[in-house]
């Protein structure tokens, strides 16, 4: 029973964790999207939003993944059987490889913060990077229910392929929008 609770309280920490850094890099879309207005609200809008960057990260993103981390080493504490998993270990690759995903968003907001322009992108550059949580997510996801590797493996390049179609279907939607 107490598996149970861990669980759900891992998942809680995911979902908010996963609709927190999909927030995140949307504010970064806008806020790069922030150097085409007039001079004059430029600055005032690329303050606003980055306020808003650091609130999403201090506030949604760091607790959640906190949580995430938290009740998944809990489950394994009560559940240690599960290490012995391959399936396991390739999902804790790609929670750490999320973790990285993180950090890096986290120095974003430094860099913006400090006004560089190394390691900072575009408004479509940000898009894609949107939507690489994503990637992670249907990979945990589908990794986490299905349990099988071989089949993971096959549905790891469904993901693969997945992932091309989100770009291209965000070139074509940068291309529409150019043309408006």
């Amino acid at each position: 029973m107490l598996h149970l609770y861990l669980k759900s309280l891992h998942i809680v920490g995911f979902v908010s964790w996963f609709a927190g850094l999909f927030y995140l890099v949307r504010i970064f879309v806008y806020y790069a999207e922030a150097e085409q207005k007039p001079e004059h609200l430029r600055e005032a809008f690329k303050k606003d939003y980055l306020l808003m960057q650091k609130r999403a990260y201090k506030i949604i993103c760091n607790p959640a993944m906190m949580i995430t981390w938290t009740f998944g080493i809990l489950m394994l504490v009560n559940s240690p059987y599960f290490l012995q998993q391959g399936w396991l270990h390739v999902k804790l690759v790609l929670l750490v490889l999320l973790t990285g995903y993180h950090i890096f968003c986290k120095k974003t907001i430094e860099r913006l913060e400090r006004g560089e322009k190394y390691m900072v992108f575009n408004s479509f550059q940000y898009r894609l990077l949107n939507e690489l949580p994503t990637l992670f997510l249907i990979s945990i996801v589908l990794l986490a229910v299905v349990k099988n590797l071989i089949n993971f493996a096959y549905l790891f390049l469904g993901i693969i392929a997945f992932g091309f179609l989100l770009f291209l279907a965000a070139r074509a939607y940068r291309k529409h929008r150019e043309r408006k």
